[in-house]
Order: C-alpha cells, then sequence, then structure tokens
C-alpha cells in the first residue's frame, strides 16, 4: 500500500490469511473504550470531589463538559492528524495524554488541575477511535476486502459505546472503595497495558522523511488554520449550548465571529479540515452524522435525564439508579456484535429510530409511582436503540467516507455524537428548570419523540440506503 506520508507500507505477514487476528484488534477495542468510560465514570466523583475541595455541586458540572468539549474537538483534529502523520503514532501520544491526564487528575489539589486533567484526558481518548478506524481501513485494503469487515466494527461499537454504561457502577465502586481520585488514578494502569499492546501488535507506520516532519509541512497539510478555526467555532457553540437556557452573549458573538471566516477560509483553500463542499456533496455522509447526533441526543438524554428523575422524583438511590439502567448497556453490547458481522445498514438503522420512538412514548407515560420494571423496560429499549444506531451508521461511515479521509470522517463522526449529547443535558436542564418532575421527565419524552421522528424521516428517505447490500466478511 502506497501513502502520501512516505514509503511504501508492507503488509504484514499472513495479512491476507488472517488480517483481523486478535493481536491487531485488541488494543484497538481496548483505546477506544477509553472515551466513554472517562465520559461516564466522573459522574459517582463529583459529590465527593465537591466536598473535599469545599466547592459547590455545581461547579464540578466543568469536569464533565470540559471533556466533551475537548473531544468534540480533538476527535476530527486526531483523524486528520492520522491520516498525515500515521495513525500508531496518534493512537500511542493519545495514550500518553491519556496517562498524564490521570497523574495529574489523581495529584490535583484544587478544580482547575482537576479540569486540566480532565481535558488531557479528552483530547488523549479521542486519538482511538479515528486512528483505529483509519487503521481498519488500511489493513481492509491491504488484505484485497471489498466488503466492511463487520465482526471488527462490531468490537468498535461496543468499545465506543456500551462501555458507557458500565462507567457509572465502575466509578461507584472505585470511588466507594478508594476515593475520588481513582477515578483518575485507574487511567495510569489501563494506558499502561493498552501502550504495551499497541507497540507490540499494531503495524508501524510508513516513515516520514525531513520534507514531511518539517512544521510547515504538517500544519500545511492538515489545514492548521481550519483546525484553530474550528476549535474556537466549536468551543463557542458548546458554551452556548451549555448555558440554555440563558443567553450567553458573549459566546454567542465569538461563534459568529470565528464561523464566519472559518468556513470562508475553508471553502477556498485546497485540502481542508472541515470539506463543506465535500459533505455537500456527500449528502449520504451527511445525513450519517445528523442520524448519528440525534440518536445520541436520545439515548444520552435516558442515561442523564433520567437518571436525575429517577433519583430526585422517584427516590430511587444513586446505586439503584445506576443498575436500573445498566439493562441498557448490557442489551446494546448483546446486539451489536452480531448485527455488525452482517454488515446491514438500513434496517437496523429503521429499528433504531421505530424503537427511539417506542422508548420516548414510553417515558411520557412514566409517573413516580412506576414501578421499576418499567423503568427497566424502557432501558431495554433504549438498549436496541443504542446498538443499531451505533452498526448501522458505523458502517455507512465506514462505506461513505472517502478511504484516504476516513479519520478525518470519523472524528466528526463523534464530533456530532458529541453535539448531540451536549444538547441531551442542555435540553435536560430545560426541561427541569423548575425541578425536577413527571411533567419534566414527560416534555423530555415528547422532544424525543421529535428527534425520533426525524431520524425515521433521514432513514427512510435516503435514496442512498435503498439496495444497499454489502458482503459479510
Amino acid at each position: 500500500m502506497r501513502t502520501d506520508t512516505g514509503k511504501a507500507a508492507t503488509p504484514a505477514r499472513g495479512l491476507s490469511r488472517k488480517p483481523f487476528a486478535w493481536t491487531f484488534t485488541t488494543p484497538l477495542y481496548v483505546g477506544s473504550s477509553l472515551n466513554p468510560i472517562n465520559s461516564s465514570i466522573i459522574a459517582t466523583a463529583l459529590v465527593p470531589i465537591a466536598t473535599e475541595l469545599h466547592v459547590s455541586v455545581g461547579s464540578t458540572a466543568t469536569l464533565v463538559s470540559s471533556l466533551y468539549l475537548a473531544s468534540a474537538i480533538a476527535q476530527p483534529t486526531a483523524g486528520k492528524l492520522a491520516e498525515v502523520l500515521g495513525a500508531r503514532r496518534i493512537f500511542l501520544f493519545g495514550i500518553v495524554m491519556v496517562l498524564l491526564g490521570g497523574v495529574v487528575g489523581g495529584l490535583g489539589q484544587d478544580l482547575a488541575m482537576l479540569t486540566v486533567a480532565r481535558v488531557l484526558i479528552g483530547i488523549g481518548t479521542s486519538a482511538a477511535f479515528p486512528c483505529a478506524m483509519v487503521l481498519i481501513r488500511r489493513r481492509a485494503q491491504d488484505a484485497g476486502l471489498d466488503a466492511p469487515p463487520g465482526a471488527v466494527l462490531g468490537g468498535i461499537a461496543i468499545a465506543g459505546m456500551a462501555t458507557a454504561a458500565v462507567g457509572p457502577p465502575i466509578g461507584g465502586l472505585l470511588v466507594g472503595a478508594a476515593g475520588w481520585r481513582w477515578a483518575f488514578l485507574i487511567n495510569i494502569p489501563v494506558t499502561a497495558v493498552a501502550m504495551v499492546m499497541a507497540v507490540r501488535w499494531l503495524p508501524k507506520d510508513p516513515v516520514l522523511d525531513r520534507e514531511n516532519r518539517r512544521f510547515r509541512r504538517v500544519a500545511d497539510r492538515i489545514d492548521l488554520p481550519g483546525i484553530l478555526g474550528f476549535a474556537v467555532t466549536m468551543s463557542a457553540l458548546v458554551i452556548f449550548l451549555m448555558g440554555l437556557p440563558r443567553i450567553e452573549w458573549a459566546a454567542l458573538a465569538v461563534f459568529a465571529l470565528a464561523a464566519v471566516p472559518t468556513v470562508w477560509w475553508e471553502l477556498r483553500t485546497t485540502g481542508p479540515f472541515f470539506d463543506f463542499r465535500g459533505l455537500a456533496a456527500n449528502g449520504a455522509l451527511t445525513r450519517t452524522y445528523l442520524r448519528q447526533g440525534l440518536t445520541l441526543l436520545g439515548t444520552y438524554s435516558v442515561m442523564y435525564g433520567m437518571t436525575q428523575w429517577m433519583e430526585a422524583a422517584h427516590g430511587l438511590s444513586t446505586v439503584t439508579a445506576g443498575l436500573l439502567l445498566l439493562p441498557m448497556g448490557a442489551v446494546s453490547a448483546l446486539l451489536s456484535h452480531p448485527l455488525a458481522r452482517r454488515n446491514l445498514i438500513r434496517g437496523p438503522l429503521i429499528v433504531s429510530a421505530v424503537t427511539m420512538l417506542i422508548g420516548s412514548a414510553g417515558i411520557m407515560l412514566l409517573t413516580s409511582h412506576s414501578p421499576a420494571v418499567a423503568i427497566v423496560l424502557v432501558s431495554l429499549i433504549f438498549g436496541v436503540t443504542s446498538a443499531t444506531t451505533t452498526v448501522g451508521n458505523q458502517t455507512a461511515l465506514y462505506l461513505e467516507a472517502p478511504p484516504d479521509q476516513i479519520g478525518t470522517a470519523s472524528g466528526l463522526f463523534r464530533t456530532f455524537g458529541y453535539l448531540g449529547t451536549i444538547t441531551s443535558a442542555v435540553i435536560g436542564s430545560i426541561v427541569f428548570h423548575d425541578g425536577v418532575s413527571d411533567h419534566g421527565l414527560h416534555t423530555l419524552g415528547l422532544v424525543l419523540v421529535g428527534a425520533g421522528l426525524a431520524v425515521l424521516l433521514l432513514t427512510v428517505l435516503d435514496r442512498r440506503l435503498m439496495g444497499r447490500s454489502t458482503k459479510t466478511t
């Protein structure tokens, strides 16, 4: 395989016989699980952190938002760097950043230091998924595979989504047994293992010649101005969204001032970081991004909004609320792999939209007197939604993204997912603005019905998905 980063890459021995051996996939799965677990594991540590650091519980929300913001920006950036500098190099760099974040957080003495740690973890964990997609795509090309490697994509889907549900229980055990610092320190042994596996088992990147290592050359190829403009624009947008329903006029002004020149630059430069023309021409990929963002809006509204409702309105303990949502992660994990092996797209996406509608209607029927089995049933339905949307959209991403842009496209895929996640938090804060109640929960369900209808329309009216079939690998 020839790459534009250096010399030809030599296929690994026995590649055509078994291109996706466990030694290749295991470090990718471990790396891809770090972001969702770190996204959710902090939930159980917020109250103990506030108590020990003598700050309000509300102020600790920055530990959640900082990781989301860093990840939303870093995911496509890491993908672009992987395409230009090499996926293995960026994957290893990401692991080092997570390790550093774990150390800083474990030793942190104030909220500012913990926030820095969460930013480091967000940047570091963001490298894994786009790098994994680059490595998988290139390995499939080297092996001469025409169809997506469904089993491998299924493993990535499980690592990237289903593991988020196990974060709160793991966090609860760690924080309860050893203290809140272990919500950070747990990254040290995990990244050490991931580093050893990646160094030993992932194929080396092509050697970069001296010209391709020069900063100016790298900056031109990754479109550094575009990345910086995207970072400022996305930061302002996220800050604005997270401030709702109160209007953050400063953030809105920064967003407008940054977005206009960024779009102007990206439309005129060659090799843009955010290819607006490419997205306009590739409507199937754009619709994939939108479906992913809208569906994650639903699943994360259940994870966070329903958790608040169960604790504040239903009177359940934190542990019980977490256990009632565990079926969501379990069903997602159980369904993701067999579905992905068949390389199905349209069918799972229709199921995703329909189950999201059914689950959202179920939310509207819940009350503070509903039995636990009703809550578990809603959790199970959204588990199906989570599995089918992740598998269907991820396979669509693999097929629709240009092969030489799979890293950036995968990063943007995650960015849209983060926007859905952040929006779910915004909607939750709006519907529960006057207190957590059954009425607020029913309003949340109504909003999710609207999102589910949009996902259904984006699927059934997508002509690109009609007749789409791929061979199973």
